[in-house]
């Protein structure tokens, strides 16, 4: 879906690269995402992408073309959910969707089926301008699923919102992944890579560190042991034990047949103290 080579881009007046030799690729259905830092490279490498920043360095294809061969017709087949909502203020939420829709020659989404997919039916006439900040993004979201897009671009899809809707959004990321849309999301949030992605990267400084599956990563990071928490009441012990030949431990088979068990669980390192040990930066 999408092919990426030495990727570099400083913006104008700018003595610093914002982004430095960007290798990677996207394939069809799948969710990527960029974890990182502000100001790691997140959302300048979606806006090359996407068509909002020119001049940039390296090659980009994408659907089988390069970047810089599409026309206006790129745009029928892409949908960008941006970090910060943009929306028309004196005009209520449908009267923006319908707005957006007639922009696009293809099929469209029913704006008030996607209102009410994320539970904004009853505000679908009130003006945006009087929207709190997660129902502006709520709107901004759908408005990027709009004219069914192949492709979606979110960047920190979640921000701003309820553990809630922040949930249901996630579900509906899930869902159109099902259906065949690919999904390229920027966080700093990794609950929500862990949760949704296929592949991350991680990118700090313009730099991508490295690039695998979540759960890869942790695999290959966490330690291969398992930690029993056992005792009564507010007294709790805990005993770590190797995972390998974990089934023929005597100290482990004989604490679970005499201790009351209160947990067992593997020692997994999680994506954020990955992200740590790889770029020595800290998720913000």
């Amino acid at each position: 879906m999408i092919e990426v080579n030495n990727l570099s881009f400083t913006y104008p007046g700018g003595k610093k690269q914002a982004i430095r030799n960007l290798n990677f690729d996207i394939q069809h259905g799948e969710i990527f995402g960029f974890l990182g830092p502000s100001g790691a490279g997140k959302s300048t490498t979606q806006k090359i992408l996407f068509g909002l920043l020119k001049g940039y360095e390296g090659r980009i294809n994408i659907f089988g073309k390069e970047l810089t061969d599409w026309g206006q017709e790129y745009f029928e087949r892409i949908g960008v959910s941006f970090e910060l909502p943009n929306h028309y203020l004196k005009l209520t939420a449908l009267e923006n969707l319908n707005y957006f829709r007639s922009l696009y020659s293809r099929q469209t989404n029913d704006p008030n089926d996607l209102l009410a997919l994320v539970g904004l039916e009853e505000d679908a006439n009130t003006l945006v301008g009087q929207f709190s900040k997660g129902m502006k993004m709520r709107l901004n979201f759908v408005r990027s699923l709009l004219h069914q897009p192949d492709l979606l671009f979110l960047d920190e899809p979640t921000t701003g919102l309820d553990p809630v809707n922040a949930r249901n959004i996630k579900e509906i990321i899930m869902d159109r992944k099902q259906q065949g849309t690919t999904v390229f999301l920027t966080t700093h949030d990794m609950t929500v890579a862990d949760e949704l992605c296929d592949r991350v990267a991680f990118i700090v400084d313009g730099e991508i560190k490295v690039i695998d599956a979540p759960k890869a990563l942790k695999l290959q990071y966490g330690e291969r042991k398992v930690r029993v928490e056992y005792g009564l009441n507010s007294h709790m012990d805990e005993c770590d034990f190797e995972l390998d030949g974990l089934g023929h431990n005597e100290e482990f088979l004989r604490l679970i047949r005499e201790q009351r068990i209160e947990t067992i669980h593997t020692k997994e390192s999680t994506l954020e103290s990955i992200f740590i040990e790889l770029t020595g930066r800290e998720l913000e």
